[in-house]
């Protein structure tokens, strides 16, 4: 059975259901040749439109000391203004250090109710020393204040953690910019699995093949990629550690072996497998693929499984009910719940970190695009416009939305908030980018 309208078997990079023949859905990722992490060359460039409901007015200050002060100071300019929630206020030349004292009444005047600012100096060994500061210029008080050290390719990630910490000290809820998102980028016949940080910069690619590459699914501690490779001559489901480029086969049965989805506490792939027949949902050790236990029995396609935030059950997509719609099971089995009622086409179910917000593509008008659904009053928000708008994935905090979309007749990278009121675009200048997931928080 085929759900979509232009499904393609040479290159199951396009849509889900839509690219998927009768291999099934999320059939994956990717691999190869180059296992070992090695630069890439294609920078992302960042596109942004719209605001929050709500935006901060906010001065950040160059860094005093070392030049590389600006770039800091750019980074976290860069990362909160593409959150949507902050103004930026105008700080040119204000030539602060974190030992200045802050005349709160002038940078109220300028209208910045907070200032960040800071200095960076080179210790013995080489590396950067940086300090920075947040003040308050309305209860005209210090909110916070740091010192990290670090080499001079750490700088943008230390610009990142900043960022984050006055994120969390404004708004009172973590930041993401430290963190990692992945995506497959489709290069002419070559397709790589690139790891960039949260602003699109610093892509490596962790694989790269000649087979399809997609669907990769972050570790819940941010170590480990499971993916699914074409290499053998049919999809496999492999887990990938980072740090050392191992990989281990966990699901590797006959037919179809596809969309691997981990358990909150990283022990447990549910996966997709066509070894009884149509394609069912089962779970497997994470480590070394032992533990086979079959969760759904229908006499259709159950497949995209995706786990709750609290373990206990799963969420899938199915066409038990004629058309495909978003269940849920527990993990015991069972008779599985209709979630999806809006419209007659929902698929690729992600929940958000709270459990209270569910992610689908959706067809609209012939357009696929991204629905936000309150589980608890089944209300629904489309947060994008596109024509074909796939394969979304949350940010850890919950707060923004990463996913794939066609413009200008390409793929690209894009995002979105979860209210939908701002929107970015990360592109590439050659090549296609596909199947986006957002890593978690590190530690």
């Amino acid at each position: 059975m085929k759900f979509g309208q232009h499904s393609t078997a040479s290159d199951p990079g396009q849509g889900f259901w839509q690219r998927l023949p009768a291999s099934l859905a999320a059939v994956l990722l990717v691999l190869m040749a180059m296992i070992s992490p090695s630069r890439s060359d294609a920078q992302l460039k960042v596109d942004i439109s719209g605001v929050g409901a709500r935006q901060y007015p906010i001065a950040i200050a160059d860094f005093n000391g070392d030049p590389a002060g600006a770039l800091i100071a750019d980074v976290i300019r860069a990362d909160l203004t593409r959150s949507g929630q902050f103004r930026l206020v105008n700080a040119t030349g204000a030539g602060l250090g974190v030992e200045s004292v802050i005349a709160s009444e002038e940078w109220r005047a300028k209208g910045a109710d907070y200032i960040a600012y800071g200095s960076v100096g080179r210790l013995a060994d080489g590396r950067y020393d940086v300090k920075y500061r947040l003040g308050d210029t309305v209860k005209k008080t210090n909110l916070d204040g740091i010192a990290f050290s670090g080499t001079e390719k750490e700088l943008r990630r230390i610009a990142h953690q900043i960022a984050d910490r006055i994120y969390e000290k404004i708004t009172g809820i973590p930041g993401v910019f430290a963190t990692r998102i992945a995506y497959v980028l489709k290069q002419g016949s070559t397709y790589e699995l690139q790891i960039a940080d949260a602003d699109g910069q610093n892509p490596q690619v962790a694989l790269r093949s000649r087979e399809p590459v997609i669907s990769p699914a972050w570790s819940p501690d941010g170590s480990r990629l499971a993916y699914v490779s074409f290499e053998s001559g049919k999809p496999v489901v492999y887990v990938h550690t980072l740090a050392t480029s191992k990989r281990v086969p966990v699901a590797n049965y006959k037919g179809n072996n596809s969309a691997p989805a981990w358990s909150p506490d990283g022990n447990t792939l549910a996966v997709v497998l066509t070894r009884d027949g149509l394609s069912q949902i089962y779970v497997v050790n994470a480590s070394d693929g032992g533990g086979l236990r079959r969760i759904t029995r229908s006499p259709l396609i159950d497949t995209e499984p995706f786990f709750s935030p609290d373990g206990r059950s799963l969420f899938f997509t199915s066409d038990r009910s004629g058309s495909p719609q978003v269940y849920q099971v527990g993990l015991d089995g069972g008779e599985p719940k209709r979630v999806s009622f809006n419209g007659g086409y929902n698929i690729s179910p992600r929940v958000s970190p709270d459990g209270k917000t569910l992610l689908t593509v959706t067809r609209r008008d012939g357009a696929y695009r991204i629905a936000s659904l309150n589980l608890a009053t089944g209300s629904e928000t489309l947060l994008t416009e596109g024509s074909d708008d796939q394969s979304p994935s949350f940010a850890p905090n919950g707060m923004q939305v990463l996913y794939a979309a066609v413009q200008g007749g390409r793929s690209v990278l894009a995002g979105v908030s979860s209210d939908g009121r701002v929107r970015q675009t990360l592109s590439v200048l050659n090549g296609e980018i596909r199947e986006p997931t957002w890593g978690p928080f590190l530690h």
